[in-house]
């Protein structure tokens, strides 16, 4: 059986201010934004062209969540993204 990883939740403060991060800063795309209600949503980005695991936009809804917010490893790299212009996605 083949597998591989579709998604990660990865928590996020607010929703439209990771959405303009991910699609504006890293021109991720927006592939869905569902509201599900009790101001909860379902947002998912990726970069360009698909073939690579999506991002689940996950608000924290508490304290301890929060606190783990841009820290969801510890201090460790959460995740590696590769591209085939540095320079130009750095700018």
């Amino acid at each position: 059986m083949a597998q591989r990883i579709a998604m990660i939740a990865i928590l996020v403060r607010e929703y439209d201010e990771a959405i303009r991060f991910y699609t504006d800063k890293l021109g991720f795309e927006l592939l869905e934004d569902t509201h599900l209600g009790n101001e909860k949503r379902w947002v998912r980005v990726a970069p360009p062209g698909g073939g690579s695991a999506q991002l689940l936009l996950a608000r924290a809804v508490n304290a301890e969540q929060t606190s783990r917010v841009g820290n969801q490893t510890g201090g460790r790299v959460f995740y590696f993204v590769e591209t085939d212009d540095l320079e130009r996605d750095y700018r």
